[in-house]
Parts: structure tokens; C-alpha cells; sequence
């Protein structure tokens, strides 16, 4: 039997009582946290409390789907598959023209493929998928998973509400342009400053002035130099076009 400094067994302080109030701290330890309430959820029993924003399940909203292909073309597991054909649409009786529309056939996601990344909700313009938070839709077999039209439709009644904006944000363009006053109806009307309403303003009026009415403008100074003659067209070869030096003049005989 190998002696500790102390004589004990096993090298500890006291021989082998030296575990004991390691032991007994455990304990404390244990009796503590036992009497604590549990957070444990019991699910199934009891459905858990997830974010707001939680990636469950893409819902899709027909109706808003124009067959643009966006979402399919840029999905990174190419797992959207979209149908579509086009329908003409009669000219009213009233005048105008046939238009042409694109008919969704089949919307399919195969969620065995899908990496829930949302890049295809983000680029839809016409906002014809939505976050869900459902997660309990597991299948046995694997091939279940493709979620056709008709199943992404229903996912549509478990998606939230948007939150509210915030009281001290912009006002969105949408809005901000429907409540905004249509040109005009702020101007005075010749009736009075009462026809205008509250807020309005005085138009602007700019009158004609007269060719005889006015201070007459003040003559050109001469600035005491000559404008250059105006030159005439070069023609003929271009040995025999003159360059655009200044020539100099003839020297000047004393006798003449």
C-alpha cells in the first residue's frame, strides 16, 4: 500500500475520508438544482414557443403567383418545379384589345432537396410565398415530401401576421403616394381665398413688360480691339493650302 505525506492511503489528506466533502458538495449540488422548477416542454403534449420568424415550412398563395420562374431560376437546389400555360383573354366589349395571362399548372417543392435558405421568398416580386412555422410534416417515405400546389396552399392559414411597423419609421412609398394631394388642389380658385381650402396658396402670376416700359439697356463699350476677318475656304491640294502662321511682311525700302 503506497503512504501519502500524511501516512493515509492512496495520498490524500485524511486517508480515505478525503472524498468525503467532495461527496457531500455533489450532493448540495444536486439537491439544489432538484428543487428548482422544470423548463422542460412536453412535447407533443405541449407545442413550444418558437421565434416569430421561424423557417418551418414555404406557403404558397396562388392567387399572387404570375409564373415568372424567378423563385425556380434562382433556388440553389433547383428543387421548385413550375407548370404553366397561357390563356388569351377577350377584348371588353367597350373597345380595346385581347391580352394574354400565364395560368399556373403545377407549384411543387421537394422539401427532401430544400436547404430553407428563403432566397426564393425574397426574390418573389409579388409576394406569393410565405414562412410558416410548421415543422411537423416528417413522412416514412422519403418521396412524400414533394408538397404539390394544393399542399403548399394550406400552409397559407398557419402563416403569421407581419409585425407592426414602428411608430417612428418612414411611412411606406405605397402609402406615402396614395395620401398624397393630387397637383393643384392647394391653388386659390378666382372664386376667393376660401375656395382653396385650408393651406392654400397664392399661384404665381408673371406679367408681360411692354417693349417701351423698362430702363433701356446701356450701349456696348468698345474694348478697343478689332475682330479677325472671317477666313475663307481652303481648297486645292495641300501643298498649295496655306498654313495658319501670320506671314511676314515685305521689308520696307528707304528710296521709295
Amino acid at each position: 500500500m503506497v503512504s501519502g505525506p500524511e501516512g493515509g492511503p492512496g495520498g490524500g489528506p485524511g486517508g480515505a475520508g478525503g472524498g468525503l466533502p467532495g461527496i457531500l458538495k455533489g450532493l448540495l449540488t444536486t439537491a439544489r438544482t432538484a428543487l428548482r422548477p422544470t423548463h422542460t416542454a412536453e412535447y407533443p403534449d405541449v407545442a413550444p414557443e418558437l421565434p416569430p420568424r421561424t423557417r418551418g415550412v414555404i406557403a404558397l398563395l396562388e392567387e399572387n403567383c404570375t409564373s415568372c420562374m424567378l423563385c425556380a431560376r434562382e433556388c440553389p437546389d433547383w428543387c421548385i418545379y413550375i407548370d404553366s400555360h397561357k390563356e388569351t383573354i377577350p377584348a371588353p366589349p367597350e373597345g380595346g384589345r385581347e391580352r394574354q395571362r400565364n395560368v399556373l399548372d403545377r407549384f411543387a417543392i421537394d422539401f427532401s432537396l430544400c436547404m430553407y435558405c428563403g432566397i426564393c421568398i425574397e426574390v418573389c416580386p409579388f409576394d406569393a410565398l410565405h414562412w410558416s412555422p410548421q415543422f411537423e410534416y416528417s413522412e416514412v417515405d422519403i418521396l412524400d415530401l414533394l408538397h404539390e400546389k394544393d399542399r403548399l396552399g394550406g400552409w397559407m392559414a398557419t402563416v403569421p401576421p407581419p409585425p407592426a411597423l414602428d411608430e417612428r419609421s418612414a411611412e411606406p412609398a405605397e402609402i406615402a403616394a396614395s395620401t398624397k394631394p393630387a397637383r393643384g388642389t392647394g391653388l386659390v380658385a378666382p372664386g376667393g381665398a376660401g375656395a382653396g381650402g385650408p393651406g392654400a396658396r397664392m399661384p404665381r402670376t408673371v406679367r408681360p413688360r411692354s417693349a417701351g416700359t423698362g430702363p433701356a439697356s446701356p450701349p456696348a463699350e468698345p474694348t478697343g480691339t478689332v475682330p479677325p476677318p472671317a477666313r475663307e475656304p481652303l481648297t486645292g491640294t495641300p501643298e498649295s493650302v496655306p498654313d495658319d502662321t501670320t506671314p511676314t511682311p515685305p521689308p520696307v525700302d528707304d528710296a521709295t
